[in-house]
């Protein structure tokens, strides 16, 4: 069995920061999403992985190299234009080969194992096998009507949804699947959807398993969705503790779990947490206090005498006060600057 994660998406939901970085490559609780989805494929002893990529992200090439890293090996396939989940398994046919294999989408984190979902297709001779998580708001999701073990239809953003049951980005398939895509049309937003072509597979009689998850997933799909993947990460990464790299300078803080803090960090004078991810080389000096958020490698936050929350902050942008004791949100991208006028305080 093959391993095939997506990453070909442009993420603009998700600009300025995937303007500079493929979101596939945003940390989470400090690690890269796409490492996150290479490593459940290999816990389930999955090797031969291949990357869909579009041309411009040849940092996914430099950054995760021929997979050796994770005990794999990596084919790179690259999708010219963003027409959709089923076109980027189509252009993988080749690499696939006739075996069977795991789906990923290269935005998507999720708590469970692919142990249960890999037994489910495994066991009943299923030509797919689909991760279902019930949401509460299905009209913006692929959306699953199932009947005893099966999804006895499939539709993508419904505006009248049969159920609540969403499609989560984690599926396995059999190499019937490339013909069900050959028989796809476009849809109105222009793009081969995949819950077409599962769809087709349950009109021509094939068995299409489920596995329902009460656990936590998310795509990193705007920012507000990463923080929040970013929590339940450090959550079950850190818990109520605090973990830090190596060659950390931490003076005079208050640091309360969870919160990840990575290499070459140096921290002085503030309070930090709950549920803050810290990349390498950050620095955060004399801040009143930073929750939930999210520090990319080589920021700055000093002397900010507000709260700051729910905010992101990119790679080598710079905060710097001093403020008035408010509570504040920024979402600054890479190389950006803010600085607070010296001797008087911000008006808000």
């Amino acid at each position: 069995m093959k391993g095939l994660v997506l990453c070909a998406g442009r993420g603009t939901r998700l600009y300025p920061f995937s303007f500079s970085q493929p979101k596939s490559l945003l940390p989470v609780a400090n690690m890269p999403v796409l490492s996150s989805c290479i490593t459940k494929l290999t816990d389930i002893g999955i090797k031969e992985i291949g990357i869909v990529i579009n041309p411009g992200q040849s940092q996914i090439r430099e950054q995760i190299g021929d997979g050796s890293i994770f005990g794999a090996s990596i084919t790179y396939v690259t999708q010219q234009q963003p027409l959709g989940i089923a076109h980027a398994i189509q252009l993988s046919e080749s690499f696939i080969d006739g075996d069977s294999f795991a789906l990923f989408l290269g935005d998507n984190l999720l708590q469970d194992s692919l142990q249960e979902l890999h037994r489910a297709f495994l066991a009943s001779n299923s030509t797919a096998a689909i991760l279902l998580h019930e949401v509460n708001n299905p009209q913006d999701y692929g959306i699953a009507e199932i009947q005893g073990t099966k999804i006895i239809s499939l539709e993508e953003k419904p505006l009248y949804s049969k159920s609540n049951l969403a499609v989560m980005g984690a599926y396995f398939f059999t190499s019937a699947i490339f013909e069900a895509i050959t028989n796809l049309k476009p849809s109105k937003r222009g793009e081969y959807e995949i819950t077409d072509a599962i769809q087709l597979l349950i009109k021509s009689g094939q068995n299409v398993n489920y596995v329902l998850s009460e656990l936590a997933t998310s795509d990193v799909g705007t920012a507000e969705r990463w923080l929040e993947a970013n929590r339940w990460m450090l959550k079950e990464k850190a818990g109520k503790e605090i973990i830090s790299g190596e060659d950390c300078i931490i003076t005079d803080c208050e640091l309360i779990p969870p919160v990840i803090i990575g290499n070459n960090c140096r921290l002085s004078g503030s309070s930090i947490g709950p549920f803050v991810s810290i990349h390498d080389g950050v620095t955060i000096s004399n801040c009143l206090r930073i929750e939930n958020s999210i520090l990319l490698q080589d920021s700055r936050v000093e002397d900010i005498s507000l709260e700051i929350t729910n905010s992101i902050f990119g790679r080598s942008s710079i905060l710097s006060g001093p403020t008035g004791n408010k509570v504040a949100v920024f979402v600054l991208s890479d190389k950006s600057t803010v600085q607070f006028p010296q001797g008087k305080r911000a008006e808000s």
